[in-house]
């Protein structure tokens, strides 16, 4: 059965993943390491990369972890590389985000006070039913503020403007987080799709997942 590595988004693990039908893969769920001083998203993807021993992987990144497998995928012209509720380019980044590059506010706030915050912004992540709330709040809970911050500026300042051709974007239309109108060309559009489609449209995407891969 095919090996496919997954990335989960940021505050997240393999959780966020647990509405999927995997059944059709070995699916390997990478572990986030700790990030260097004034490490770049680059330089991170790359070290996470290191985990990954094939020559020619298939990569699932979700939201964050889609960008670090962007990075990935220009390093391997190889890899089949997919990503989902994802940016891959920095002009997909929404205003709020350009603007917080200029105000980085987020490096004065308290990380009780982020996880608040978190709490609030959680209506963005576009999770339904008492099961996903759950996951979403357990994800929240056990979240690192300090690698949160690193991984805010990491985004904000990632400057990529390379779109590797092994890489496949799905997108949401009702992404609150990552807007569909920012997205230059999604591969496939799910109708409907919020940023954590996978858990709100769970058959749909391993029903695309399935077909990608096979």
């Amino acid at each position: 059965m095919q090996r496919v590595y997954f990335i989960s988004g940021l505050g997240a693990d393999k959780r966020a993943f647990n509405f999927l039908d995997l059944s059709f893969c070995n699916p390997v769920f990478i572990d986030w390491i700790q990030p260097l001083a004034k490490e770049t998203l680059q330089q991170y993807a790359l070290r996470m990369y290191q985990q990954i021993p094939e020559s020619n992987p298939i990569v699932v990144g979700l939201s964050f972890g889609g960008m670090l497998t962007t990075e990935m995928a220009k390093a391997n012209p190889k890899m089949q590389a997919i990503i989902i509720s994802s940016n891959k380019a920095h002009a997909e980044f929404p205003t709020l985000l350009k603007i917080g590059k200029i105000i980085p506010a987020y490096k004065w706030v308290p990380g009780s006070v982020n996880k608040r915050i978190n709490k609030t912004l959680s209506w963005f992540l576009g999770v339904k039913g008492t099961e996903q709330r759950k996951i979403r709040q357990s994800l929240i809970q056990d979240s690192d503020p300090v690698f949160t911050k690193w991984a805010i500026e990491a985004i904000m300042y990632w400057p990529n403007k390379t779109i590797p051709a092994n890489l496949t974007h799905i997108h949401g239309t009702a992404d609150k987080l990552l807007p569909y109108r920012y997205v230059k060309a999604a591969d496939y559009t799910i109708e409907g799709g919020e940023h954590l489609m996978v858990m709100d449209k769970a058959n749909e995407i391993s029903a695309l997942l399935k077909k990608l891969i096979a």
